[in-house]
């Protein structure tokens, strides 16, 4: 169902002009058109302080959020807010902005077709980490756990269902299929449509070169004899002592983003496909 647009929250790239003076246009805009405009911390613009705000005190306030930035920038923003506020990407200072709906130019576009309802939800899951009674914040793309001691390679055991699998290998990655094209792809792995909703597991250089794996988005148990850095979304890293099992669900609530029109081969185009 489509919802009027009354209350945005803008983020952006961090240090970056460009998004700077884009979120400052973005925000003159609709002002005068009475909808209300917060910021994402750390970003403030100079014109519009007053509307700034913590992100918790937002969720019952906005309708949208602007990501202004790459591929970073929008991982960020849906690890600001697990709920389902859908996030409408552009491409400002990014490499490629796989994940970005338009580049800067189109923003005039863009903002009069969602503030007219023409556009539609593009949803995603996502996964997250539990270690023991902690839970950490769910990823859009991956959750990498690779050895923390580089000299000694881990026994990592990998659990699905009633399946066990063990190899002596560096780490192992899980990947969405929104993640499939971020460092799942450059260890080989599929690219996977976005669409589908299952999971990417690819080992990083196992003794045995396990292959790739994809599985639905069920339950996954990790164990290693040796400590580990769990990475979410290649932002955010905490460490994993040996010995100890880290598990991985889909995250009961699906990314949503706002999309001016349906792409066939989204991923690819934007690999340069």
């Amino acid at each position: 169902m489509i919802k009027k647009i009354e209350g945005v929250a803008i983020i952006t790239k961090n240090l970056n002009k460009t998004a700077y003076e884009a979120s400052e246009y973005i925000t003159k805009i609709l002002s005068s058109k009475n909808i209300k405009v917060s910021f994402i911390p750390p970003f403030e613009t100079s014109n519009f302080k007053n509307n700034s705000s913590n992100f918790t005190s937002l969720v019952n306030e906005i309708d949208l959020i602007i990501a202004l930035g790459g591929d970073g920038t929008t991982l960020r923003a849906f690890r600001f807010h697990p709920s389902d506020i859908p996030v409408f990407s552009i491409n400002v200072g990014g490499t490629r902005g796989i994940l970005s709906e338009i580049k800067l130019d189109l923003i005039d576009y863009a903002l009069d077709a969602i503030l007219n309802g023409n556009y539609y939800y593009d949803e995603r899951i996502r996964i997250q980490a539990s270690l023991s009674n902690k839970l950490f914040l769910p990823a859009l793309n991956d959750i990498l756990l690779f050895r923390n001691n580089l000299t000694r390679t881990p026994t990592i055991t990998l659990k699905f269902r009633d399946g066990i699998i063990t190899q002596r290998m560096d780490g192992i990655i899980v990947s969405t299929s929104t993640g499939s094209t971020g460092h799942s792809i450059s260890l080989g792995g599929p690219v996977v449509h976005e669409e589908l909703n299952c999971l990417v597991i690819n080992p990083i250089a196992s003794i045995n070169k396990l292959p790739s794996i994809i599985i639905p988005p069920e339950e996954i148990e990790i164990y290693s004899n040796h400590k580990l850095d769990l990475i979410i979304d290649g932002q955010d890293k905490f460490l994993v002592e040996e010995n100890s099992t880290i598990k991985i669900t889909r995250f009961p609530i699906n990314a949503r983003f706002i999309r001016l029109r349906k792409k066939g081969f989204r991923q690819l185009e934007k690999l340069g496909f």
